[in-house]
């Protein structure tokens, strides 16, 4: 199970939404895994990322992707990196590269369920597991609206309020903000790096109006 998997929204909306999580087990295989994974990053560069980062660092929109690549250590004791993309082909491509590189570290990869099942099929993969998120359970009438669900559950551990991303959205129908500009400023405050600026450009500029 994974914070990345909650992400709510429509077929539509998700369809252009991968997240790579890219991690050794901790005790197991992470000891001397920081070249591995500063390889992961490098491969992701290649591959048009709309984020990468890790939760004990930042984000490209906090960090200089330099930075956050240099600060990985010889042994990452269990750390989790990741790396977005908006679309099947450049999440192909990083697929195939990972495989290639073959570092025997663990990835795993939310998306829509069939997209990434093809994604595996081109490369050749036969997933070892699949999970499917059940939604929200309980008081959900406390939850706030929908369309604020959509953007805040791209990030997993919950840094970006529903307060902050209503105020994003009277940022760009007011004109103080373009829809781009208000989505980097939320995704900063995700440090992990799953939060997708370019999906949340979308549903903010759909909340404006």
């Amino acid at each position: 199970m994974t914070h990345t998997l909650h992400r709510m929204g429509t077929r539509e909306s998700l369809s252009d939404d991968f997240v790579f999580l890219y991690m050794p087990s901790k005790g197991i295989n992470d000891s001397g895994s920081g070249p591995k994974l500063r390889k992961f990053f490098e491969l992701a560069r290649q591959h048009n990322p709309v984020n990468l980062g890790d939760a004990t660092y930042g984000n490209m929109y906090s960090r200089k992707i330099e930075d956050i690549i240099g600060n990985l250590k010889e042994d990452s004791k269990g750390l989790a990196i990741h790396a977005v993309f908006t679309n099947e082909e450049d999440a192909a491509g990083m697929l195939k590269d990972v495989k290639e590189a073959d570092m025997g570290l663990s990835l795993v990869i939310s998306g829509i369920f069939d997209k990434v099942q093809e994604l595996c099929k081109k490369n050749g993969i036969h997933r070892h597991a699949a999970t499917y998120s059940l939604g929200m359970w309980g008081k959900t009438e406390k939850l706030p609206p929908e369309p604020v669900l959509e953007v805040s559950t791209m990030c997993g551990h919950g840094m970006i309020s529903a307060a902050r991303i209503l105020s994003a959205a009277d940022d760009i129908k007011a004109g103080r903000k373009s829809a781009a500009d208000a989505a980097k400023d939320l995704a900063k405050q995700c440090d992990c790096g799953i939060f997708n600026p370019s999906r949340a450009a979308k549903l903010l500029a759909a909340m404006a109006k």
